[in-house]
């Protein structure tokens, strides 16, 4: 999932901010080219990272991720993945000094067949998940804004990565807009919560609102507040995003900083600024309003536990 992540973040993101923002908007050429070389290369970027974080060798994975020109990510996270599987057994089979040759023989048309086996899978089935959520974020906006806003700011925060899911899903349009809208607006609600709740040190609260990914052990062991606070924070500024239509074309974009830069490429400027201002007081809120309730309920809790403890102490 990490490299799925990855490959977004090098082949939509780039494409995003260079191919619409630095070549259609302000028309340089160069910047322009880089960004819609970056984006026609996802299904390639995603079989390298994916099967190199499988553990197989470099070698196999690049050779795998060549062969596969013209495909999209999701049939290269499926190669990729597969390749991880089959490319260290491959290698202890093969005699030393042809393994190398012998691999990339072997795994060059193995993986194109994978990748084209899987195309028809993917577009049966996640492909279609993601065409239902933007039919329904059209149809109902602002429910949508934060349903879709709340659920993937925990997705974003937790262990799991936002910018793989909404990758695999291929979110366009105003729910991609929404995902990264809420991925940002969301990373003011966990500095809020961990500023609250001195979770960590400031390193910790400024990394949680940048990568929250990073900061994993100390989420997954204060989860229930965080997730609660994410889903209002992001719910809050995925309405905004609703309210504003911010459209996103750019899928795997996710995440706090990938969810600020990408919407530039497909909106006006000013808008862009406020919707993003507005999530960020609506993370805020969030946090605030998360945290509250989460220490009145402690509070709550701790008073009950004494009255039990010690009833007649509490009596007199």
């Amino acid at each position: 999932m990490s490299g799925l992540a990855g490959a977004a973040v090098a082949t939509f993101l780039i494409e995003a901010i260079f191919k619409y923002i630095f070549g259609d908007f302000l028309g340089i050429k160069l910047l322009g080219e880089v960004g819609s070389s970056s984006g026609s290369m996802g299904g390639v970027i995603a079989a390298a990272l994916v099967s190199i974080n499988m553990g197989a060798n470099p070698i196999y994975a690049v050779v795998a991720a060549a062969s596969l020109k013209g495909m999209g990510i999701l049939p290269g996270f499926f190669d990729g993945y597969l390749i991880g599987l089959a490319g260290p057994v491959l290698e202890k089979k093969l005699p030393k000094g042809i393994d190398i040759i012998g691999g990339a023989l072997i795994i060059a048309p193995l993986s194109r067949l994978i990748a084209q086996a899987s195309t028809p899978l993917v577009n049966s089935t996640l492909l279609n998940i993601g065409d239902v959520i933007r039919v329904a974020a059209e149809q109902s906006p602002f429910v949508m804004g934060f349903l879709l806003g709340g659920i993937i700011k925990i997705i974003c925060t937790s262990p799991l990565s936002s910018m793989a899911l909404t990758a695999m899903l291929n979110l366009k349009g105003l729910a991609m807009g929404i995902a990264g809208i809420a991925s940002f607006g969301g990373a003011f609600t966990n500095g809020v919560v961990f500023k609250r709740l001195k979770i960590g040190d400031k390193g910790n609260v400024i990394a949680v609102m940048l990568e929250p990914l990073t900061q994993a052990d100390l989420v997954t062991k204060n989860a229930v507040v965080i997730y609660f606070s994410d889903f209002i924070g992001g719910g809050i500024a995925g309405i905004v995003a609703a309210y504003f239509k911010i459209i996103n074309n750019a899928p795997g974009t996710a995440s706090p900083i990938p969810g600020l830069l990408a919407p530039f490429g497909f909106n006006s400027p000013k808008k862009v600024i406020i919707a993003l201002l507005l999530a960020a007081i609506g993370g805020l809120i969030g946090g605030f309003v998360g945290t509250t309730i989460y220490m009145f309920i402690k509070r709550v809790r701790e008073k009950r536990l004494s009255v039990k403890k010690y009833p007649i102490d509490n009596a007199v």
